[in-house]
């Protein structure tokens, strides 16, 4: 191959190259020009250049326009390298804008942004803003189907509610969600069926619950709107007050178990306390005893004891042994 034919070959693919982006250049400028939002192309180089898609910038430019929204290239793409979704934010406007809602785009890139990785969008608030949702409280997906509270008589009773919510544009940003929402309601039924003198009430008037927990005011800071609590279930549940009383009585048991078991070990240390008082003395006893022999031959040393006292007194012990025989016979006392 020749020099010559090779820098044809080059040339050739260059043109095609150019030609192939200048093609993608102009159709994108033809659609936004026909469509009566146009953009320069050095705009649409300069966005190249920056790696954004300058298509997708230039069609939600032109949905904009088409609904009558006045947007530039520049405020949309500051939302796409701020990490938004400008399509999203868009038809979040349209939405608004169609259901009568005041919302402009700066606000709406700021819910989209905040909303980012939360599996929400702008869209959805804006929608759930003309059509109110409905949040199962508790949550299923949390585990508990029922929200518990006891009532003052110790009865259960199982609550379902359902909350219908609107979000609140100018509290979405930074403003309590969902979760928030489902706790609060879940703090104020358990409240209300606390305060209930008897379960019997509840199951009367299942209503009272929704009327206090709304008139509590609990969408206070957060990004929705209140619109009503529905109790869709209410069931009864355990004795509750019953098990306390009766846990409360086996602790009780237990307690004075423990107590008299204290008061009988107390009183075996004492009873061995005084059986060794008891053998202490008899050794004193016996001690005593063996000290009588010895005083005796004292006494006949020093003449104090004569022979004929000695069995005068002998007598008296066998006739004080013969006398005890003949009182308990066979040893019997």
């Amino acid at each position: 191959m020749t020099p010559s034919n090779l820098v044809f070959i080059i040339v050739i693919v260059l043109s095609v190259v150019v030609a192939a982006i200048v093609f993608s250049f102009f159709s994108v400028w033809l659609r936004a020009w026909l469509a009566g939002a146009p953009v320069g192309p050095f705009n649409l180089l300069a966005m190249k250049l920056r790696q954004v898609p300058y298509s997708t910038i230039v069609d939600a430019r032109i949905r904009a326009t088409k609904a009558g929204i006045k947007l530039t290239i520049d405020e949309v793409e500051a939302q796409f390298l701020a990490g938004g979704n400008v399509i999203d934010c868009v038809h979040a406007l349209i939405a608004a804008q169609k259901a009568g809602i005041t919302l402009d785009w700066q606000r709406a890139c700021a819910i989209d942004l905040a909303t980012k990785g939360s599996g929400k969008s702008v869209e959805e608030a804006v929608r759930t803003s003309v059509d109110p949702k409905v949040i199962d409280c508790p949550n299923p997906a949390s585990g508990r189907t029922t929200i518990d509270g006891v009532a003052k008589d110790g009865i259960q009773v199982k609550v379902k509610a359902r909350v219908t919510v609107r979000t609140h544009l100018d509290r979405f940003v930074g403003g309590a969600k969902e979760e928030t929402i489902i706790a609060r309601v879940g703090e104020g039924i358990v409240s209300t069926i606390g305060s209930s003198e008897s379960y019997k009430h509840v199951l009367e008037s299942p209503d009272s619950i929704s009327k206090t927990v709304l008139a509590r005011g609990l969408d206070v800071g957060s990004a929705f709107e209140i619109l009503s609590i529905d109790i869709a279930d209410v069931d009864v549940g355990e004795n509750v007050g019953a098990k306390l009383q009766e846990a409360q009585a086996e602790a009780n048991k237990s307690i004075a178990q423990a107590q008299a078991e204290i008061r009988r070990a107390a009183a075996v240390a004492v009873e061995q306390e005084m059986r060794a008082r008891v053998q202490e003395m008899q050794a004193k006893v016996v001690e005593a005893q063996a000290q009588v022999p010895l005083a005796m031959a004292e006494a006949f040393r020093s003449g104090r004891l004569g022979i004929m006292d000695y069995y005068k007194m002998e007598n008296i012990q066998a006739d004080t042994a013969m006398r005890a025989s003949i009182a308990h016979p066979e040893g019997k006392k």
